[in-house]
């Protein structure tokens, strides 16, 4: 069965009962390779609420279907350039127009290049069934490589941003093989919030170097209070790393990953201060 709704008390409805459901496509097609999709196939596509930025109240909403070229051209504070950023680099411009942030969440990658810099934003995601609608945090959402918490009945609709200080910066680095088309070594994304000189929040995420996406709170801690001055990003160091858990594969070795976080962070604390927003490495 193959169903493609417009509204989404039809598209719940259609959930209700175990199926695919296709957004973008660019994670379910290549997965299928020359086979068919068989099955149910709920193609959320045509459910034009799930998609767009808005503001509402003290939150920022980004709809799950919202794509990373959307996100490129959104009007986002400078907090977002984070994401901004991870939206330019990800496959090639044909994949940024068709992939959406949902997708990109539900599919779960330890390389989910999305991760990184939402985690930063503290973000919650927005679940819907024809049971009601819960929000859970993003940290909690992502359960591990490929797993998630949402329900065999459940749709991701949005993922809900608490509208940051004006004051905060943001910036994401991506390590890859080459330019274009390539799976994250390591991601690192970093938000600096300066007031009168001084570090009054830092959020760091390290995505492609653990299971999943994570934040690193003793990194974080160790920049909060002190100045911010070209001696800042010297402050963190290799033990505030220690909860990465980086695996050894063909793109990288373990301990590259953990040499090259450490770089790619310092680098983010730098970039935030001067106003940039980074890219791939």
């Amino acid at each position: 069965m193959y169903a493609r709704p417009s509204e989404m008390n039809e598209t719940l409805a259609l959930i209700a009962e175990p199926a695919r459901i296709l957004a973008g496509g660019t994670d379910v097609f290549p997965a299928a390779g020359e086979r068919p999709l068989s099955g149910r196939i709920v193609d959320i596509t045509g459910v034009s609420a799930l998609r767009g930025v808005a503001r509402a109240g003290d939150e920022i909403r980004i709809g799950a279907l919202t794509t990373w070229t959307d996100l490129v051209h959104a009007d986002l504070p400078p907090a977002f350039d984070a994401l901004r950023a991870a939206a330019r680099e990800i496959g090639a411009v044909q994949i940024q127009n068709r992939g959406t942030i949902g997708g990109n969440l539900c599919n779960a990658s330890p390389a989910a290049d999305g991760a990184p810099p939402l985690l930063i934003l503290d973000p919650e995601v927005e679940l819907a069934s024809t049971r009601g609608v819960r929000r859970l945090p993003l940290a909690e959402f992502i359960a591990g490589s490929r797993r998630t918490l949402i329900g065999p009945d459940e749709l991701l609709t949005g993922v809900l941003v608490p509208t940051p200080a004006a004051s905060s910066r943001s910036a994401f680095f991506k390590l890859g093989a080459r330019r274009y088309l390539v799976i994250s070594i390591v991601m690192v994304a970093v938000l600096l919030d300066v007031v009168d000189g001084l570090v009054r929040d830092a959020r760091i995420a390290v995505g492609a170097c653990s299971a999943v996406a994570q934040r690193l709170p003793d990194a974080e801690t160790r920049l909060i209070g002190r100045k911010a001055d070209n001696a800042l990003s010297g402050a963190i160091g290799a033990e505030h790393l220690a909860a990465l858990a980086p695996i050894d594969d063909v793109r990288a070795s373990a301990d590259y990953r953990r040499d090259a976080a450490l770089v790619l962070l310092r680098r983010g604390v730098e970039a935030c201060l001067a106003g940039q927003a980074g890219g791939i490495v």
